[in-house]
């Protein structure tokens, strides 16, 4: 019985991370400093575009690294 426990559990975190996640999609465009940090790098071409959200990507590691160890304690 105490595995089905374990199981609800990660399945309850699993879907609110699936809904906020989600929530980020939709609103994604809305949120103005999402993908335009300083840091980003963004390379335009005549013919070519390259785009790579560095430091975006670590600022969004960063915080779902935070909300992980919160639900963990």
């Amino acid at each position: 019985m105490f595995e089905f426990h374990q199981v609800g559990k990660l399945l309850i975190f699993a879907g609110i991370f699936i809904v906020i996640l989600g929530v980020l999609f939709l609103l994604g465009d809305k949120i103005p400093f999402l993908g335009r940090l300083p840091g980003d790098i963004y390379i335009k071409k005549k013919n070519f575009t390259f785009y790579f959200p560095i430091v975006t990507s670590l600022l969004l590691s960063l915080i779902i690294s935070l909300i992980i160890y919160l639900f963990r304690k």
